[in-house]
């Protein structure tokens, strides 16, 4: 019998929001839905946008629920018991302020660490049994408020980091769903900044660039 598995990215709806740390969930799927070759839809009955793919004869069914973030559950939740979802193959793809950009981190359940569209999502499934992949987006300075920091946009200089992030989310998402929760966590979870022999190379690059002629 075929498998289904169900990814959900939060994040807040509306082009505003598009780029703000808050909404790395939205775009880790939107990555994975490119690669899948899957098409974005509304879906009015779970207010969400949904996309299916395939993957090893497989399907992934993608969520970006498109109501306030506090009540993410109310997506999520009744599309697992539609589609007759088990708790171990839901994953939620969520920011982290705990974590510093740069680190992705699966687990196969947990806390909540606040986070109110996972509040939601355990309310309402009532089990905390379902996998996670936290995306670190780090701590605003002292004199910050944490509510504009994490609806405010990426530095341009954390731009080469979050590609990073983004594409190895999305490598250990299709990780998860061909090989299990134990190889993805093993081979993905960590740091994802670029190593030091990385950074001296990008640094050649950039000092000799092609065709510069020196």
């Amino acid at each position: 019998m075929e498998e289904t598995f169900l990814i959900a990215g939060l994040g807040n709806p509306g082009k505003g929001y598009a780029a703000t740390r808050h909404n790395v969930g939205f775009m880790v799927i939107d990555r994975l839905a490119k690669r899948l070759g899957a098409a974005w839809e509304m879906n009015k009955k779970f207010a969400a946008h949904l996309a299916k793919g395939s993957q090893d004869g497989g399907t992934t069914l993608l969520c970006k629920p498109q109501g306030y973030m506090n009540l993410s559950g109310q997506s999520v939740v009744p599309l697992a018991q539609y589609y007759q979802i088990p708790h171990g193959r839901i994953m939620v793809v969520v920011d982290d302020l705990d974590l510093p950009l740069g680190t992705v981190r699966m687990r196969p359940g947990g806390g909540t660490g606040g986070h109110r569209g996972l509040d939601s999502i355990q309310e309402l499934l009532g089990k905390d049994e379902f996998a996670r992949l936290r995306l670190g987006i780090g701590r605003p300075e002292p004199n910050r408020d944490v509510s504009s920091f994490v609806l405010g946009q990426f530095a341009e200089t954390e731009t080469e980091l979050l590609e990073r992030v983004l594409e190895t989310a999305a490598d250990q998402l299709t990780c998860w769903v061909l090989q299990g929760i134990g190889p993805a966590m093993n081979n993905y979870n960590g740091d994802c900044s670029p190593t030091e022999n990385e950074t001296d190379d990008q640094i050649r690059r950039n000092d000799h660039p092609e065709g510069n002629g020196t």
